[in-house]
């Protein structure tokens, strides 16, 4: 059998085919593919300005590091002028972090990227490892994502820096969707399915120009650039619910490969349908010069959730129900002999030729104030951020006395010594 040519060349010969659509290309073109998409999404929500200053929020995963060479590439070829970073976020995860925090160390040298690292440790007093000691397993992905949420802004803070970008695939913004669909979180589907995104807590905006790569075209494309990624999963996510969402949205793709754009397009849609009031989007967050505003994905199409052109609109529920009133009305059912069946339950007011009740008004959602947190200086939008109040109760649960004893380190192995050293050990006790 004669190989199969690349559908975009149709010279070489065709040694991928593409998770999204199935088209068979070469290698060649398949890079060059994946880095144009990358440059369309760019360009048409115009993510960047000339000159502008981005930190990549770097991992050391295939993500980050793909966006990192991706942004490296495009920045040359298309003369963005970016002055382009890495900062990463040490959690405190022994035997994750750390080792992940060598292929970044790797990728700065090997991008020609100057490297900033800011800690858990640093920042609360506390790593991810000391506070699932304390917590356990569940729950602690609320606890990593609020902390480093922040410490990346405060790490871009630092920087003189406005603008960070992530390595959020369409994978990972399906998996969203699904989840803030199963907990009914609207507020957060509307914040969560916006490419550039700025939140009331900080004015660093982010976005995520790998919003619409499939996660399978961006480990194919890391592994024919021969990119140096870590890819050891975090040791305590799989207690996390987006594993749940995950499985999900996986077993979706093997049926219908177009699943999660899929997905990702009904949750832009359904984002448009969520009030301005509730979302807290549409708007400025911060005043003056630097106004990060919440932009959402793409233009208004056509065909969109809740429109006529192309989807349903309930028409056809309206005309369901006025026949089922109709069948009601004509003639009541009788039995054989001549007693009517009531189906109308008593003091319930299940009757639906009794008027419709007054329909609800929506509550109108406070608009959010921000603020500095009265403990630690970040903008917020209440006066004490997420952060310090998952630190006030971590910090309550730990031990009220602790015990210091000072041995200078030539003397560790001098028993004479340490004997008087912890004779002479002081009690500290914490209020």
């Amino acid at each position: 059998m004669a190989p199969t040519p690349c559908a975009l060349c149709n010279t070489s010969r065709a040694l991928i085919i593409r998770p999204k659509n199935h088209q068979k290309l070469c290698k060649p073109c398949f890079i060059y593919l994946f880095e144009t998409e990358i440059h369309n999404t760019i360009t048409a929500n115009s993510l960047f300005r000339s000159g502008e200053r981005i930190a990549i929020g770097a991992s050391g995963g295939k993500d980050s590091t793909v966006l990192a060479s991706v942004l490296k590439t495009l920045n040359e070829r298309y003369n963005y002028r970016l002055d382009l970073l890495l900062l990463s976020i040490d959690e405190g995860i022994k035997g994750y972090r750390d080792d992940s925090l060598e292929t970044v160390k790797r990728n700065a040298i090997q991008y020609d990227m100057p490297l900033s690292i800011v800690g858990y440790d640093e920042l609360y007093g506390w790593t991810m490892d000391q506070v699932v000691s304390q917590i356990g397993k569940k729950g602690n992905c609320t606890y990593c994502g609020v902390f480093r949420r922040q410490a990346l802004d405060r790490g871009a803070a630092r920087l003189g820096i406005k603008h960070v970008v992530t390595g959020h695939n369409a994978d990972d913004v399906a998996e969203t969707v699904m989840m803030n669909l199963l907990r009914g979180d609207l507020p957060r589907l509307s914040r969560a399915t916006s490419i550039v995104t700025a939140s009331a807590a900080s004015d660093i905006k982010r976005s995520k120009p790998l919003k619409y790569a499939y996660e399978k075209e961006i480990v194919l494309y890391a592994h024919h650039k021969g990119l140096d990624y870590f890819s050891t999963e975090c040791i305590y996510s799989p207690e996390a619910f987006r594993g749940s969402a995950r499985t999900l949205i996986k077993n979706l793709e093997r049926v219908r490969p177009s699943a999660i754009l899929d997905v990702v397009k009904s949750g832009e849609d359904m984002a448009r349908l969520v009030p301005p009031e509730v979302s807290n989007s549409g708007a400025s967050v911060v005043g003056g010069d630097n106004v990060a505003v919440v932009l959402h994905g793409e233009a208004e199409r056509d065909g969109g959730c809740g429109s006529s052109n192309g989807r349903a609109s309930g028409g056809e529920m309206s005309v369901l129900e006025q026949k089922l009133r109709e069948n009601e009305t004509h003639d009541s059912k009788e039995l054989p002999n001549g007693n009517e069946i009531d189906f109308t339950l008593q003091g319930h007011g299940h009757d639906r030729h009794k008027s419709a009740p007054t329909a609800i008004k929506p509550k109108r959602l406070p608009k959010q104030q921000l603020q500095r947190c009265g403990r630690c200086g970040y903008l917020s939008s209440q006066s004490v951020c997420k952060a310090c109040m998952l630190l006030e109760g971590l910090n309550k649960n730990r031990p009220k006395t602790q015990i210091s004893v000072s041995i200078e380190e030539e003397e560790e192995d001098n028993s004479p010594t340490l004997t008087r050293r912890m004779e002479g050990l002081t009690m500290v006790g914490q209020p």
